[in-house]
């Protein structure tokens, strides 16, 4: 018989990977819906196989090889109640966290409740029998692929973290016949590395994204400075990051470039820290491998190029990865003349959220807080410094719009001799607009209203719902509500619970006003400052930003993209292939 693997691609994924993490050992129970995987792994010299009729059986015979051996040990059913009879051995297991790898085979997942026969409800497993229970999907598009990779390997890896225990993986299967298949592909592998590993090579152009990051210690500055320096290495930020090191580069302005050809400047290696990031640009600069560091150990595959994932502080990586001499800073000379060279370019932008961001933005006072609201205004932001000693933030975490003025309450509370600054559009502001009766505020609050009727963003150029002009305002930007950009709705209500208010609808008017809400003067009321923009001037002034600069080759594939669209260009990338 000739050597050939099924050509169910969830199941290639599980071979691919246990081969690469050299687990080896197999306990098969007979069936139809496993048939793929077994028959693939027994004609693989790799595995080591057993077999069990009585399922019961197979999983205490996993328990007392893994137990024996120190490594995981894979056990296989089909559909029915094959699975159930697995759960006293993966009691054992989990008591006694010996790796015992579940792999239930099953019909799609879609026939579950409709009286289909062998076709029962894995979904939920007892709390103490598995570590952790993932479903695959039945592969019909490269998503697939990745939600398989990333649960295999998270399947994998969790046998042995915290000290192991046994974990469940539904693999649903299609009965493909055909196994013509010779080669299995080869498919992303993730591993984890704690303080007790060898660590993997670190080598090339390097790179580190930091997310939203919570305040910096002097130490934990210092350590990823002294690892820049040792790497040539450069920090890639946005205001959420909180980071003020050195080799820091804000650079959204140069990464937002649509017809720029960014691919000199992205690394080999990026090293990606913090939580969430709301730059969406700064994905463009991701390069051929992330290494993602966290005490949490979670894989967060956001760029869908992890590697590895290193469970341990930051502080720790940087100290066990920097060098003990320098290697220049020739990376970051050569992105920050890039960026500079952009920012150079910035001509008179429209009156518009990013207008104001370029007005105030450097001159928020020393010492303060700055918080943004989810999206426009965060963006905006981003492409322009503030200075050193302001912190930001922005509700990132969920990203939703509901709670900025709140969270702005929040800090503002900690120091109430510290100006705290809020930039935000007219729906989030009235989405928690109750805030700011609460009896406990203070005088230190500026909150910068960005009024323009609507949620602008669905308005932008490069947003969907552009195509659908002005008809998006009626129930996809939600415009009109809120007294549709009332003159004195804000005003009244403002004023009416002690706060300040001011209102520019122009570009003079801004700057006849200003200054009084920027002012590090200690005033006796705290400042609402409601300014009047337009959605059409929203966009103008971002396509304005985003297209600076252009490069002949990114000019050439938009050129192909209007002309031939994705599809035309996917199918001439085949054939050059071919």
């Amino acid at each position: 018989m000739n050597f050939s693997y099924t050509n169910e691609k969830n199941a290639q994924i599980i071979l691919c990977l246990l081969k690469a993490h050299n687990i080896k050992h197999v306990i098969a129970s007979p069936g139809s819906t496993n048939t793929a995987l077994v028959s693939s792994m027994q004609q693989d010299s790799h595995f080591i196989m057993y077999s069990s009729v009585d399922e019961r059986s197979a999983a205490y015979m996993a328990c007392g090889l893994a137990a024996e051996l120190g490594e995981p040990v894979v056990i296989s059913c089909t559909g029915a109640t094959a699975s159930r009879n697995y759960l006293p051995g993966l009691t054992e297991a989990y008591y006694r966290k010996l790796p015992v790898l579940a792999i239930t085979s099953m019909q799609d997942f879609n026939k579950v409740g409709h009286h289909v026969a062998q076709v029962i409800d894995r979904s939920s497993m007892p709390k103490d029998t598995v570590k952790l229970s993932v479903s695959l999907p039945i592969v019909k598009d490269d998503e697939d692929i990745w939600d398989c990779e990333m649960k295999v390997n998270r399947a994998i890896l969790e046998l042995k973290r915290g000290g192991g225990g046994p974990v469940h993986i539904n693999l649903p299967t299609t009965y493909n016949k055909l196994y013509s298949t010779k080669k299995l592909p080869a498919y992303r592998v993730i591993d984890r590395i704690t303080v007790h590993d060898n660590l993997p090579q670190l080598k090339g152009k390097i790179a580190v994204l930091i997310g939203s990051h919570k305040k910096w210690s002097d130490s934990e500055t210092k350590a990823l400075e002294h690892f820049c320096e040792s790497h040539n290495a450069v920090v890639f930020c946005d205001h959420t990051s909180g980071y003020h090191g050195k080799y820091r580069l804000l650079y959204s302005l140069a990464a937002s470039q649509t017809m720029l050809d960014n691919s000199k400047y992205k690394p080999d290696v990026l090293i990606h820290i913090g939580e969430i990031t709301g730059d969406y640009a700064i994905t463009s600069m991701v390069g051929k491998q992330v290494w993602r560091v966290s005490e949490d150990g979670e894989i967060r595959d956001t760029f869908r190029r992890l590697r590895y994932i290193f469970e341990m502080s930051e502080k720790s990586f940087f100290q066990q990865y920097s060098l003990k001499k320098s290697a220049g800073n020739s990376y970051y000379r050569s992105c920050n003349k890039h960026l500079e060279s952009i920012r150079a370019k910035i001509p008179e932008l429209p009156y518009s959220n990013i207008w104001l961001a370029s007005k105030l933005a450097p001159k928020i006072p020393k010492g303060s807080t700055i918080h943004f609201g989810i999206l426009n205004s965060l963006r905006s932001w981003n492409l322009f410094e503030l200075p050193a000693t302001v912190t930001a933030a922005s509700n990132v975490g969920g990203f939703g719009i509901d709670g900025g003025l709140s969270s702005l309450v929040g800090a503002s509370l900690a120091h109430h001799d510290k100006l705290c600054f809020l930039v935000v559009g007219d729906l989030a502001f009235f989405y928690d607009i109750n805030v700011l009766g609460n009896r406990h505020t203070a005088n230190n609050l500026r909150i910068l209203l960005v009024n323009n009727g609507k949620g602008t963003e669905f308005r932008l150029y490069s947003h969907q719902a552009t195509r659908f002009g002005e008809s998006a305002d009626e129930y996809v930007a939600a415009a009109g509500h809120f007294g549709n950009q009332s003159p004195t709705l804000v005003k009244n209500f403002a004023t009416d619970l002690g706060y300040e208010y001011m209102a520019a609808s122009s570009k003079d008017e801004f700057e006849a006003c200003y200054e009084k809400f920027i002012t590090s003067e200690p005033l006796t009321k705290s400042i609402v400052f409601e300014v009047f923009t337009d959605s059409e001037m929203e966009s103008v002034a971002l396509e304005t930003m985003q297209n600076l600069v252009s490069s002949p080759k990114r000019q050439a594939k938009e050129l192909a993209k209007k002309v031939l669209g994705a599809k035309g260009i996917n199918t001439i990338k085949r054939m050059v292939k071919r």
